[in-house]
């Protein structure tokens, strides 16, 4: 199975050795988004505003590999603290409908550039 690299200017870049999204098969991996905007401002004192962020960005990816939100069968949410969770979850429900993606939403001690979340998707096409 071949894989291909999605790249896309509507989301942050790559803050590390790793790619924004890989398509294998008909299936998008998309890496984990950091609240932050394409030009890199990181979001960190709002955490609606936060998840919304990411949540665009991963809008973006997918847009960029030719699918959408509701192609997303798997989400992990990372998030700094768990208190957040509700605040989190009002904003990912706007992007999200039923039936919903399987999720996972766990606390971590911290997150790159002190990000208060980050959330991966995996998206089948």
């Amino acid at each position: 199975m071949s894989k291909e690299t999605i790249k896309t200017s509507n989301a942050p870049a790559a803050v590390g050795p790793y790619s924004q999204a890989i398509r294998a098969g008909d299936l998008i991996f998309v890496s984990g988004q950091l609240p932050m905007t394409s030009d890199g401002s990181l979001i960190t004192d709002n955490v609606a505003e936060a998840a919304k962020q990411s949540l665009q960005n991963i809008s973006a990816v997918l847009k960029a590999a030719g699918a959408s939100m509701s192609d997303v069968v798997k989400v992990t949410v990372f998030l700094e603290d768990m208190a957040d969770f509700g605040a989190m979850n009002e904003v990912y429900k706007e992007y999200f409908t039923e039936p919903y993606p399987a999720r996972a939403a766990v606390a971590v001690k911290t997150l790159p550039k002190g990000a208060p979340l980050e959330i991966e998707a995996i998206a089948r096409i």
